[in-house]
């Protein structure tokens, strides 16, 4: 699986912006850097997997106070499959290769659902429910080192 980043200019994505898979999620990216900025490697990214866009994965910004915050999804052609947790995996090895001191969480909705279980498969913890200023109560996961 290789990640390719998204970049901040909309016209320096031009294989995304012609992918019927990214035109909701293109924009919202480009919005979120107007937000948080653009600090490789904290970016967003897609996800190609035997040469198809598969989904997408994020750091919701660089790290603060030595916690970093990732997001993941498949796009639905290709969920149940098994690509979730790659895409959760390489976001993982990724923080860890860049900063191996850095602290990863996630938030899910606070229920057993199908990202817990992965999050759970992929050595999360839960640490409990925390209000989040967009999505409200969530649980809150960290990522257990070995």
């Amino acid at each position: 699986m290789e990640l390719i980043p998204i970049q901040p200019e909309p016209e320096n994505n031009p294989e995304f912006a012609s992918n019927p898979l990214c035109q909701e999620s293109l924009p919202m990216t480009i919005d979120f850097y107007k937000r948080v900025g653009f600090q490789p490697p904290w970016i967003c990214y897609y996800a190609r997997l035997d040469d198809q866009l598969v989904g997408s994965v994020a750091f919701k910004g660089r790290p603060v106070n030595g916690t970093v915050e990732i997001a993941y999804g498949t796009f639905e052609p290709y969920q149940n499959r098994g690509i979730g947790a790659q895409l959760c995996r390489k976001l993982v090895e990724l923080s860890l290769a860049t900063d191996p001191s850095v602290r990863i969480t996630a938030r899910t909705l606070p229920e057993n659902n199908f990202s817990a279980r992965l999050l759970r498969r992929n050595g999360f913890r839960l640490l409990g429910t925390v209000q989040d200023p967009e999505d409200g109560s969530v649980w809150e996961w960290e990522y257990k080192k070995d």
